[in-house]
């Protein structure tokens, strides 16, 4: 993650800490021949081009339950993610939604997986007035005495629905009145969250099976459920095992009706039903660290110690557990992310050498069906603001989208031309051949840009105020890089305070339909008894 930002000059309140080929070996998924049951699989941003290596040596294949071979599944549209844990569905038609922008699919993107290559219309229009109002605001949740924080991930709109995890639940509100619907108590913090959904509204979730307390802080991230956001109704809750110990959980994604779950001690995966597809084996010495979702499944595979990793980026079919193609990164890449699934990008931290906390000194654009790389381009910290989680938070990518066969990119805020003031740009990077295409968009003097979706084939784009101004959500033409407002938020200084404590940084943003969801990832106490805080908030231009 990038440092704080400095302090701010004489007059202007301080702002919150920012919150983000190779030839294709045999398949490790395979189904074995009798009398052996079924194999199958045990996520990343996309790098430059590599030089010819050495074959890596085929990981070893996961244990695919049997029955997982004969379920079958409707492969539905699945929206993109905007931002950590955020998604948009919508019961519409989605075949004209999911080719224009896949909203579900962010991001992601502020940050997300999934992506798309078309260039289809948008659905995103200027209000005749931009200026917005605030549906609601909800409070903060009450922390325990023995927390000082508590992580609150995940956001969800359909078209009925906002739902956002609270302290040990998942509450469902009314999307434009703010009342609540629904709520989901769990017994535990939600621990991680899935970007994406199931063509029915259906999602998933990481959460501890108890509360902390002074005594025993953590009790592990080690269940896995399914949510139905329409109903608000927890489906099933299952476990991951190594041998008879408990796995924790460290990422959740879906892809299809697949739920795939990643850690350390290897990945796992469960039909929408709750059935279970694969899980680790013992034995593997090769294990899915992450998966990215979306419109495809991808697994970070990671094979050896550290200082000596071996990482694969794989397409796998998510029902089956089939590997579909196979791409071997370079030496001196412990991590990856997945940025997008289709097309794929994966971003990486090429030997530490970001040197901003960032995640990111490389993409990665490569062929999903063929696994060679397409391209990579080199993301410097020092000029690019983008940042991924991809140690453990294998799909948690911020400030960046996927679109157009581009990927779009924020440059470092830099000294504008007002006294004291910031600025930055978007700027687009061709995924075939890794050249930007010399167009940028410029966030305006004392405002910082930052992708959050594609809409189509335009970017839809939150810029970041200055301390006197409401933010501003803008849609950027693909081809003209000519800029449209959607919104513009009141400028008062209350509401100023809750929006600059949900910047693309560290919180999750939806934009949909004319109106903007703000919402925290950590719930903290009170620094002064009278200070109020707020878990989210809702404007509109309606």
């Amino acid at each position: 993650m990038t440092q704080p930002p400095p302090p701010p000059p004489p007059n202007q309140p301080p702002s919150p800490p920012p919150g983000y080929g190779y030839p294709q070996g045999p398949n490790p998924y395979a189904q074995q021949p009798p009398p052996q049951p079924p194999y199958g699989p045990g996520y990343g941003y996309p790098q430059q081009p590599q030089p010819a290596y050495p074959a890596q040596p085929s990981a070893p294949r996961r244990k695919l339950n049997a029955q997982a071979v004969i379920i079958v599944s409707a492969v539905a549209a699945i929206a993109l993610i905007i931002g950590g844990g955020v998604w948009y569905s919508s019961s519409k038609d989605v075949s004209a939604d999911d080719k224009a922008s896949d909203k579900n699919n962010s991001s992601e993107t502020t940050g997300g997986t999934g992506g798309t290559g078309d260039t289809g219309g948008s659905a995103e229009k200027a209000p005749a007035d931009t200026a917005s109002k605030v549906l609601f605001q909800v409070p903060e949740p009450v922390i325990g005495a023995d927390e000082n924080s508590a992580t609150v991930v995940g956001s969800w709109l359909t078209d009925t629905v906002y739902a956002k995890s609270g302290r040990a639940e998942i509450v469902g509100y009314d999307p434009v009145k703010g009342t609540k619907l629904w709520t989901v108590p769990l017994p535990g913090p939600v621990c991680e969250a899935s970007r994406h959904t199931t063509a029915g509204h259906q999602t998933a979730i990481v959460y501890e099976p108890a509360m902390p307390t002074k005594d025993k802080p953590s009790h592990g991230c080690s269940q896995v459920a399914a949510i139905d956001l329409d109903a608000g109704k927890k489906l099933w809750t299952r476990t991951v095992k190594s041998g008879d110990q408990l796995i924790s959980l460290n990422n959740v994604t879906i892809s299809a009706s697949t739920v795939a779950v990643g850690s350390t001690n290897g990945g796992a995966a469960f039909d929408i039903t709750g059935k279970s597809l694969w899980a680790p084996k013992r034995a593997d010495t090769c294990y899915d660290a992450g998966y990215g979702g979306g419109e495809k499944l991808v697994a970070v595979r990671k094979c050896g110690t550290y200082g000596a990793r071996k990482l694969s980026i794989q397409t796998i079919d998510p029902v089956s557990g089939k590997v579909l193609s196979d791409y071997a990164m370079a030496k001196g890449i412990e991590d990856a992310s997945i940025v997008s699934t289709n097309p794929l990008v994966v971003a990486a931290d090429v030997n530490r050498s970001a040197g901003d906390g960032s995640g990111i000194s490389d993409f990665f654009s490569i062929d999903n069906k063929t696994g060679q790389l397409r391209t990579k381009i080199s993301a410097p910290g020092d000029k690019y603001a983008a940042e991924c989680e991809g140690i453990t938070r294998t799909e948690y990518c911020t400030k960046l989208a996927v679109g157009n066969d581009r990927l779009y990119l924020p440059t470092e805020s830099h000294d504008g031309t007002g006294e004291y003031s910031r600025t930055n740009e978007i700027v687009a990077f061709d995924l075939a051949t890794g050249k930007q295409n010399g167009q940028r968009a410029d966030a305006g003097d004392g405002y910082t840009i930052s992708p959050l979706r594609m809409d189509g084939g335009n970017v839809i784009a939150y810029k970041r105020p200055p301390y006197d101004k409401g933010g501003q959500v803008v849609s950027i033409d693909g081809n003209s890089f000519a800029q449209t407002k959607l919104m513009e938020n009141p400028a008062t200084k209350a509401v100023r305070d809750v929006e600059f404590s949900m910047q693309p940084d560290f919180a999750e943003i939806i934009y949909a339909d004319g109106r903007l969801y703000m919402a925290q990832v950590y719930a903290r106490k009170p620094s002064a008894a009278q200070e109020t805080r707020y878990l989210a908030i809702a404007y509109s231009t309606n």
